[in-house]
């Protein structure tokens, strides 16, 4: 009896080893809609090895994610733009889409500034080197959909 019961654990666990292997999900902005996509590792080890190739950067490269935390009050949203790029050029002069970007709030402008309508600047215009994260808190109503817009790579 405790043989077999050993062995449908066992059984149990490879089966579900098995089924987790070969998938890898994470949030990966889309312009038009935040989705969230499970990718197989290959698909995600030939991209990061075709940026290491190629050494180009593209705006899929610059992750941007946001949540809430969670206080009384206005909420507090919390903000993190990263430069996923592996090569050794850096972007600069990254805008986002951010509508009427406010806050209740301030945030450091030299980190995250609204410039215009729906164009919002981030780090001040400088280079986000590569694993760089950018951090910031803004308080509101509500969550304010932000979206790569545009950047310089080398």
């Amino acid at each position: 009896m405790m043989n077999t019961v050993h062995l449908f654990f066992y059984f149990l666990i490879v089966i579900i080893v098995l089924c987790n292997i070969g998938f890898y999900s994470g949030n990966f902005s889309n312009e038009d809609e935040n989705t969230t996509v499970a990718l197989k590792p290959e698909f995600a080890y030939l991209n990061h090895r075709k940026l290491m190739l190629h050494g180009v950067c593209t705006k899929w490269d610059i992750s941007i994610s946001q949540s809430r935390y969670p206080t009384p009050g206005i909420p507090k949203y919390i903000v993190q733009i990263v430069n996923t790029c592996v090569s050794g050029c850096a972007p600069s002069n990254i805008h986002l889409h951010c509508g009427w970007f406010a806050s209740a709030r301030i945030v450091n402008p030299r980190t995250f500034k609204r410039l215009s309508f729906d164009d919002c600047l981030v780090n001040g215009g400088q280079p986000l080197k590569s694993s760089q994260s950018i951090r910031f808190t803004y308080a509101n109503s509500f969550m304010y959909p932000l979206q790569f817009k545009s950047a310089d790579f080398c």
